[in-house]
């Protein structure tokens, strides 16, 4: 099978009902084992006997950028990349942080409520399908959206969690309620560990 010898679906992080009742275990099945395994099966057909087949994601992600006849590809990775990273930035606990990253909340937005208001904001004024996104850049942190598949690592930013807003990430929990979902993530599953160590590698 091509997904053994290029790129394989990674498994969760946790079980399937790990997110109840905010993200749901049907969610997640489909989520995961359909919308996910796609992207990954995609991308190994797209790559399949060219130069991207023995490359890491963040490279083919980082080569084909902006680059119209890439984008298929682009898009497989990405999309694959983001998931990944999605999972991650996810478990049970969520709220205000501690530690370092809440330091960095304080001193870079003015406090957690004001950066909860704004990465909300993000996720829900995206226009159609993407991603908000908590990213260290210049020094400080800040909260960026994405369209689509675009992550902010080819832009320099360091992604430190995320937010997957595409429908499909939350339609049959939620349905057209995606401020309910995007608050219930914030307030519930945030994965700020995930974030302290993604900052610490910025």
């Amino acid at each position: 099978m091509l997904a053994s010898t290029l790129f394989s679906l990674p498994p969760l992080p946790y079980p399937e009902n790990a997110l109840e009742p905010v993200i749901s275990a049907n969610t997640l099945s489909f989520h995961h084992g359909k919308h996910h395994k796609t992207y990954i099966e995609t991308l190994n057909k797209l790559i399949k006997g060219t130069d991207y087949e023995s490359s890491s994601l963040e490279s083919i992600i980082t080569e084909t950028a902006g680059k119209a006849d890439k984008m298929q590809v682009f898009n497989n990775a990405a999309q694959s990349w983001n998931h990944t990273f999605f999972w991650n930035s996810l478990k049970r606990g969520g709220g205000k942080p501690t530690g370092i990253i809440a330091q960095k909340l304080d001193a870079d937005f003015g406090g957690y409520a004001n950066f909860k208001k704004e990465l909300a904001n993000a996720c829900v004024t995206q226009f159609g399908s993407g991603w908000g996104w908590l990213v260290a850049a210049g020094g400080k942190l800040k909260v960026v959206k994405t369209g689509n598949a675009d992550v902010p690592f080819v832009k320099g930013q360091t992604p430190l969690l995320t937010i997957d807003v595409w429908e499909h990430a939350y339609y049959l929990d939620y349905q057209n309620r995606r401020a309910d979902y995007v608050e219930a993530v914030i307030d519930k599953l945030l994965n700020w560990s995930f974030a302290e160590e993604n900052l610490a590698n910025a």
